[in-house]
């Protein structure tokens, strides 16, 4: 029983998944934050969006 415990990796691949997920989401988180550091937080940058998916110009 302990031999087939040790052969067994089906958890692995489970825990790559959610590592790839972690680094991923530190990516956006850090990229987000660069977004809209100069432009006053996230609020105004997802205005800012919505502005340029709903109107002509974006500014």
């Amino acid at each position: 029983m302990f031999k087939t415990l040790l052969k067994d990796e089906s958890g692995a691949q489970v825990v790559e998944y959610a590592l790839i997920i972690a680094v991923v989401s530190i990516a956006l988180v850090v990229a987000l934050q660069a977004l809209t550091a100069n432009n006053g937080g996230f609020t105004s940058f997802i205005d800012r969006v919505g502005k340029c998916l709903t109107l002509t110009t974006c500014s």
